[in-house]
């Protein structure tokens, strides 16, 4: 099927399509799917699961850096796609793979190898055989290969290992974000238009070392910025929401002032941009009130203050610069 020209796109045949293609692919088989909540994953659980039913199991994991109570709104999502969901809790066998590890790309290898043998241990449990995938275009564009060059190796791309015994369903695999969108829409999810957040997570928000407390930062930054940002839009400031919206970490300190007494804290970068298809992105124009607002809110916070006396704005296009940082 050729999606190359967008105004061509049929939702609702490619539903039909895919729903075949995976009855065709698995058959009688079992697959667990990798979900994180997000809108490409959920759209391919939709889809295999209308496809084989019960013999379809969703594996969503806890990974330690996900965001502000990401797991439960995701645990709730899922239930309503009346599929067997199971939440894995790996905090801790994730941060200790990660620990000491800076370098992005290590980082997405490692956490890509660490998903795969999650999943390989339910899927044994489940006796399933296939691995579905929500990968887009964008995802195997980005992680080059042939003749592209790399950018950056998707988790769900460049960290599958080479050993993976599970075969690959990835029925989203030539489509764009604009066109997932659709798909979701004629599908009637209600996480249609939920801002892109990585499979890695927080992890690739935060530059440098992954501890705890770190991420813990991060976490709490990105929560106050996406709440200002969504109430800036509820109140008609924006026009529309930005594609994409968070912060991150910086690896950098500098000298502030917290009363009277010299403070030497951490950077929060805000980060929003405007794209269609992830492939290019603008950055956003965010009233200065309203950024004023974010930055305030960071360093006035109580987990916060402490750890950031500093808060900055990209206003980086991609290119050259990409989405998220890492």
């Amino acid at each position: 099927m050729t999606t190359t020209i967008a105004s061509l796109f049929n939702p609702r045949e490619f539903i039909e399509e895919q729903i075949e293609n995976v009855r065709t692919s698995v058959g009688a088989g079992h697959a667990v799917i990798a979900t994180s909540g997000g809108v490409d994953s959920t759209v391919a659980a939709a889809i295999v699961g209308k496809a084989i039913g019960k013999n379809l199991t969703a594996v969503y994991v806890d990974t330690g850096f996900m965001r502000k109570g990401e797991t439960e709104q995701v645990r709730d999502m899922l239930g309503a796609l009346k599929i067997d969901v199971r939440i894995i809790r790996a905090e801790d066998e994730f941060f200790t793979a990660l620990n000491g590890i800076t370098e992005p790309e290590a980082k997405r290898k490692i956490i890509g190898e660490k998903f795969i043998r999650i999943f390989e241990r339910v899927a044994k449990e489940v006796k399933a055989e296939f691995l579905v995938q929500g990968t887009i275009a964008p995802d195997w564009i980005e992680s080059g290969g042939g003749a592209r060059d790399v950018i950056k190796s998707h988790h769900n791309v460049g960290g599958l290992p080479k050993d993976m015994k599970l075969k690959l369903v990835e029925p989203l695999y030539d489509l764009y974000k604009d066109e997932v969108r659709k798909v979701a829409r004629e599908l009637g999810l209600a996480i249609s238009e939920r801002q892109p957040f990585p499979g890695p997570g927080l992890a690739i928000r935060v530059l440098g070392d992954l501890t705890k407390e770190r991420v813990g930062i991060v976490r709490e930054a990105c929560a106050i910025v996406e709440d200002e940002i969504e109430v800036a839009h509820k109140q008609g400031r924006l026009g529309v929401l930005p594609w994409q919206y968070f912060a991150a970490l910086l690896p950098v300190k500098s000298v502030g002032v917290q009363g009277d007494i010299r403070a030497y804290g951490q950077t929060i970068v805000v980060r929003a941009v405007a794209s269609i298809d992830a492939m290019s992105a603008t950055y956003f124009h965010i009233p200065h009130d309203v950024l004023e607002k974010i930055s305030r809110r960071i360093t006035n916070h109580a987990g916060l203050k402490e750890h950031v006396n500093r808060v900055v704005y990209d206003i980086t296009d991609k290119p050259p610069g990409t989405v998220e940082w890492e």
